[in-house]
């Protein structure tokens, strides 16, 4: 008789738990709307991305400091390319380069 009982209960209590996951869905949709996140579908991709003035201009700004440091490493890269030919090339020929341009222009 207590089976019948328990068997009754299961019901109500499945639906209401149901019931709170559902509204807990819809709760942390209607924060993540409210608080401005974007909305992501079950691979964690944004479903509708933010796009706003302020994004816009971080992406330019970012775009440019990329290009600087590109920039930048292409002047390293240089430099350390000299420093490696110095570094490799045999002694002999460094020091007649040295004394190349020592000597007076004639």
């Amino acid at each position: 008789m207590d089976f019948v009982i328990l068997k009754e209960a299961i019901a109500p209590v499945a639906a209401i738990i149901g019931l709170a996951a559902i509204g807990g869905w819809i709760f942390t949709t209607w924060l993540r709307i409210k608080h401005g996140y974007p909305l992501e579908n079950s691979w964690g991709k944004a479903i509708y991305p933010k796009t706003s003035d302020e994004a816009m201009e971080r992406v330019k700004l970012i775009s440019q400091e990329n290009a600087q440091l590109r920039a930048e490493l292409g002047s390293v890269k240089d430099r350390l390319a000299v420093v490696e030919r110095i570094v490799t090339d045999e002694g002999h020929r460094l020091e007649r380069e040295i004394e190349a341009l020592r000597r007076p222009a004639n």
